[in-house]
């Protein structure tokens, strides 16, 4: 049972230090971040933009199911049932953001790299197959070469005695 142990934490350690657990605590400590700045974006500066259009932020934007929908001074709702349909059209545009940016500056440029280094390599691998070829057919030179001096002036066919 000990060596059951030993193999299922030598597979955890294999599993934690593989670049790939890494790679993947990097990315949701990142994207822990630039949600915080994407949400700033949006509440600090698209909100405000888009309210100006109305009377307020766009999270203030609400109707009522069952009215009259009343609030008290902390803004929890007292009486009706208000929708808030504005905080839902906040976090749309949060995610619009954040998946244009995610798009635009990460997953375009990777796959233009990705598209450009497997050109690269297919051109290598030509450029290869192409030097293959050549060195095959100098060999094939040199034995014809090898063959022609073992028969002799005689038997090579050049018709000389």
């Amino acid at each position: 049972m000990s060596d059951k142990k030993e193999s299922v934490l030598e597979g955890f350690k294999a599993f934690l230090t593989r670049g790939n657990v890494i790679d993947l605590a990097v990315a949701v400590v990142i994207g822990a971040a630039f949600t915080n700045v994407v949400n700033s974006l949006v509440k600090g500066v698209i909100n405000p933009v888009v309210g100006a259009f109305g009377t307020k932020d766009l999270n203030h934007y609400s109707s009522c199911l069952k009215a009259p929908c009343e609030t008290n001074a902390a803004g929890d709702a007292v009486s009706g049932i208000p929708i808030l349909w504005g905080s839902v059209l906040s976090a749309t545009l949060s995610f619009l953001i954040t998946a244009a940016v995610v798009y635009f500056l990460m997953v375009l440029p990777m796959a233009k790299y990705l598209a450009r280094r497997a050109r690269q390599q297919a051109v290598k691998e030509q450029v290869e197959e192409v030097l293959e070829v050549s060195e095959l057919e100098v060999l094939k030179e040199i034995r014809d070469a090898l063959v022609a001096q073992r028969r002799g002036p005689e038997k090579s066919g050049t018709g000389t005695p």
